[in-house]
């Protein structure tokens, strides 16, 4: 079994001489075999080809996923010495590449305690998204539960046309739209001047830091009472935190993942997938906090109801020629945003196992070369919101991110008093 990487894969995978990982750290309290883990593992495999998957190229230097049997998910082991090792470790796997000619994009590592063991899934950004991995995790999670559990089979995505229905793919209107502006957008990346060096991105960094249940159960409250999301507050102040602690320097502008599954059912949640959709999101400075998150809820829902998963992966694979300076952009031109900010909601797995339990799962961390890194990923699970924050230097000065980190924190618990003033 195998298929050509789509643009987006493409795109993230790069020429392969450069890491952009995934970590998705966890905390478990029990005891385990490494024969379990293995099973595990292999069993996820048997579920999903794409996790055995090496990547082969064409005569033509275009890389193809490949099945390989051979293809073990490798397992790294090492032992517990304090509480933050799983910090450490996936600042360690950010720059591990990946031998992807002769092993697949996914990797483990058990840090093994004697109560507890942190674990970690280690992924190449190309194979797939947040909501993939996740859904890997619970899988794995119910093995190591129970080694007979049935996770059923993946029918697996062999191309645009497992995305975008027939009727869409087939017609000439559309194919003739997606191609157009294809080729426009084409020649605009082509023509815009960038630089010939990339940024120098200097030291990288992560900063970890969660809510408690109670603050988390408040903010949630206040949104309702907004009537916006927990995303668009979290955004809003954000923006704000960046606007106060980089002045002049902030664009005003947070660039928001939105999970492709929403607008494509053909996208399973367990479907190794990793293209998404994207939307930006600003603040109007003429206008106050609360103002400005009714203002910035009805944009998300406007901006969000446009999307077009089928337009937007058909006129992609028109334009395979250009990615060369497409990733050149991305790469060499000027930051326009101040971060990424990805919100991957509330994580619904279970807590308590058979013979052990998930005492944590802590937010991805992600870093890779295609221009400013700086990325924001909250989650929550077991009611606590769990924030990992990602940067590098010559973007964003480690200070600075620890002074938003904390007005971030300082702006939710203000909010938060003021419902309760209310």
């Amino acid at each position: 079994m195998k298929r050509r990487l789509l643009f987006g894969e493409r795109m993230l995978l790069g020429d392969g001489t450069e890491p952009f990982n995934t970590v998705i750290p966890f905390r478990l309290k029990g005891t385990f075999s490494l024969k379990d883990i293995q099973h595990a593992l292999n069993q996820l495999q048997v579920k999903h080809p794409w996790l055995k998957a090496v990547i082969k190229l064409d005569e033509k230097n275009i890389p193809w996923f490949e099945v390989s049997e051979k293809a073990k998910i490798p397992i790294r082991i090492l032992a517990q010495k304090g509480e933050n090792d799983w910090f450490e470790e996936s600042k360690n796997e950010w720059y591990k590449m990946f031998n992807y000619k002769e092993q697949p994009l996914i990797r483990f590592v058990w840090i093994k305690g004697d109560e507890t063991s942190d674990m970690m899934f280690v992924f190449h950004h190309c194979l797939c998204d947040g909501g993939s991995a996740l859904s890997l995790l619970d899988e794995f999670l119910k093995l190591l539960d129970n080694p007979t559990y049935d996770i059923g089979l993946e029918n697996p995505i062999l191309g645009i046309q497992d995305v975008v229905p027939s009727k869409i793919l087939s017609n000439r209107g559309q194919q003739f739209k997606a191609k157009v502006i294809g080729r426009l957008a084409a020649t605009v990346i082509k023509y815009i001047p960038v630089s010939k060096k990339s940024i120098d991105r200097q030291s990288d960094y992560l900063i970890n830091w969660k809510f408690d249940q109670e603050t988390s159960k408040e903010l949630i409250s206040y949104c309702k009472s907004q009537k916006v999301t927990v995303n668009t507050f979290l955004c809003a102040t954000v923006l704000k935190a960046f606007e106060k602690i980089r002045k002049e320097k902030a664009f005003n502008k947070v660039s928001c993942p939105v999970d492709i599954r929403r607008f494509a059912n053909q996208i399973k949640s367990d479907h190794i997938f990793a293209f998404g959709l994207m939307i930006v999101v600003s603040l109007n400075k003429k206008f106050g906090f609360e103002e400005n998150l009714k203002l910035m809820q009805e944009a998300v829902e406007k901006k969000t109801s446009k999307l077009n998963p089928y337009i937007t992966m058909m006129v992609m694979e028109s334009a395979h020629d250009a990615l060369t300076n497409f990733t050149k952009l991305l790469k060499n031109g000027k930051s326009s945003n101040d971060c990424m900010f990805s919100n991957l909601g509330r994580i619904q797995i279970a807590h308590q196992y058979k013979d052990f339990s998930l005492e944590n799962i802590f937010s991805p961390s992600v870093i890779g070369p295609l221009g400013n890194t700086t990325t924001i990923v909250t989650s929550t699970f077991r009611g606590e919101m769990n924030f990992s924050f990602m940067g590098s230097e010559g973007y964003l000065p480690y200070s600075d991110a620890l002074a938003i980190r904390d007005e971030v924190t300082k702006m939710v618990k203000q909010q938060i008093e003021s419902l309760a003033v209310s």
